[in-house]
């Protein structure tokens, strides 16, 4: 089996949520800015540079929202012959500067905001979803929520 760290962050602002729209290998769907650890990077740093790489912004990481775990049949997979257990870092972050632009040459191909009320219309990867669900999990304060 294949193992994949990758770290996202969600940012939210003015009721609006930054996501990058990925496109490889014929599949695309809106996603968290974020993607694979390289070497022996921290979480934390690799989810700065992805929301950089992929959005133009730079990023501050608040607080750990949660880990995702999934795995992908080797079926299913475009590269590997082996299935693929993904381990997903999932960051509360917020722009501190920079300008929106698109990635260039990279996994995904457009940063765009959203309104949060306008996500059920989007075709999007089940990260996001998931990312929401422990966001609203987290309140601001770090107290978590009690059912």
């Amino acid at each position: 089996m294949d193992i994949r760290i990758a770290a996202y962050g969600v940012i939210i602002r003015d009721g609006e949520i930054l996501l990058s729209h990925w496109n490889e290998h014929g599949r695309s769907a809106w996603t968290l800015p974020g993607g694979g650890i390289e070497g022996t990077e921290h979480p934390v740093e690799a989810a700065r540079r992805e929301i950089h790489e992929e959005t133009g912004y730079d990023a501050e990481i608040e607080r750990l929202l949660g880990i995702d775990t999934m795995v992908v049949p080797a079926a299913k997979r475009h590269h590997g012959s082996a299935p693929l257990y993904a381990l997903r870092v999932v960051y509360r972050a917020r722009v501190l500067g920079g300008r929106l632009r698109n990635e260039v040459g990279g996994s995904s191909d457009e940063a765009r905001w959203f309104p949060l009320e306008a996500l059920s219309e989007l075709t999007r990867v089940s990260l996001v979803d998931i990312a929401l669900r422990l966001d609203a999990d987290e309140p601001g304060d770090g107290a978590p929520r009690r059912p």
